[in-house]
């Protein structure tokens, strides 16, 4: 245990490293506790479980848990990677996990990123992750939002569409794994930098010209958002904190709680008269603030659509904020001659002010690329001929 230790000391600190003049260097980075603060990647894959597998998967992810523990620090760090993605993405659909790492994953990681590790890794021209991570985990991030031209990661086993949860050959990259990964991406050109935080980091670092060791330092602050080549757009997750373990298990025994709760408080705002409904969400825990003036009484909708309302009235205590806008000048109406679309875009510019959020030039095509991976155009299916018959 010592000599791991001793031989992390003959690099020195990502601080040391000048981050001037890089612009034609290549860095090589880990990813937890290198590029990211924290160490574990944990809530990572506890978010894919739950996003994508519900909370019964997100459950069997933490029974899971300390099996992986015990063998990542007492047997091999592989083995307890191992397990994490067995109990995560065993039996997942493929597009599922793409979808959720390109639409939930990236804002979680962003609020993560180490300033220091951030400063030389974007000072140079070609960026290289290496990390234990599966591969299809990280990359839309490390590609979408740090400018990242290879990931090396760990590659996952797939069958007819879904993943296996075992690793495909060499494994999981930890160790010598990595350095190997290291000399067939680059060959005989060495990399200029090498960046880690743990011994076994140490084989790849040894291939670069310079190596620095990011120490642990939970304290320091990840950098802001505005600071990312490309901005945090869209978020298209549940939970609004990253699920440590402590936070997971109380999240799964809030779920018998919640469940119910969420039942009666949806069937309250749809059942009640409105004239009741204020004070039956007071009861039931939610606040309620109105803000301008309501326009007259309009019929209540009975029905509430998609599962979102469902998973904020699980929240212990959730809040609601009305704020009812000044009503639209007859100028700016379609009446007096403003098109659909220009009347649609004044009337976002008026909410997002109000909300203190910045309007983008983005389209429902770009939108349904960023979350979805496709143009949101849906494929007619061919129709069967009229002589066609279906059943016996």
């Amino acid at each position: 245990l010592l000599e791991p230790n001793m031989a992390i000391t003959t690099f020195p600190t990502v601080e040391n490293c000048a981050s001037i003049g890089r612009e034609k260097h290549t860095v090589v980075a880990d990813m937890d506790g290198t590029l990211l603060r924290g160490r574990s990647s944990f809530p990572y894959f506890a978010l894919i479980a739950f996003e994508v597998g519900g909370i019964l998967r997100l459950l069997f992810l933490l029974l899971a848990s300390p099996i992986a523990g015990i063998l990542y620090y007492f047997v091999s760090e592989s083995a307890g990677i191992q397990v994490l993605i067995f109990a995560t993405f065993c039996g997942m659909k493929i597009s599922d996990i793409e979808s959720v790492a390109r639409a939930v994953l990236p804002k979680f990681y962003a609020t993560d990123l180490h300033p220091e590790s951030w400063r030389v890794f974007s000072a140079c021209g070609k960026r290289c992750v290496l990390t234990a991570n599966p591969r299809i985990m990280v990359e839309a991030f490390l590609k979408d939002f740090l400018g990242t031209d290879l990931v090396l990661g760990t590659e996952i086993g797939t069958y007819k569409g879904r993943a296996t949860g075992l690793v495909l050959k060499p494994g999981v990259l930890v160790g010598n794994d990595k350095a190997g990964a290291l000399r067939k991406a680059f060959g005989e050109n060495q990399p200029e930098i090498g960046l880690g935080d743990r011994h076994t980091d140490i084989p790849f670092m040894e291939l670069c010209k310079e190596g620095y060791i990011v120490p642990p330092k939970p304290e320091v602050e990840a950098i802001t958002n505005d600071k990312l080549p490309k901005p945090i757009v869209f978020h298209d997750g549940r939970l609004v904190r990253k699920p440590t373990p402590l936070m997971a298990l109380l999240l799964i025994l809030w779920i018998p709680i919640g469940f119910p709760l969420a039942c009666l408080r949806i069937a309250a705002g749809s059942l009640l008269p409105m004239q009741l409904v204020y004070y039956a969400f007071w009861a039931l825990g939610v606040r309620v603030t109105v803000k301008g003036n309501p326009p007259p009484p309009v019929k209540k909708s009975s029905g509430e659509s998609g599962m979102d309302p469902f998973y904020f009235f699980m929240n212990p205590s959730p809040a609601y904020e009305v704020n009812f806008l000044n009503k639209l000048p007859s100028e700016l109406t379609c009446s007096s001659g403003k098109s659909s679309h220009e009347v649609a875009n004044y009337i976002q510019r008026v909410i997002a002010a109000t909300l203190s959020y910045e309007c983008t030039s983005f389209t429902r095509k770009d939108k349904y690329r960023a979350l979805a991976g496709n143009d949101g155009t849906v494929t007619e299916k061919p129709r069967l001929k009229a002589n066609k018959v279906m059943g016996c």
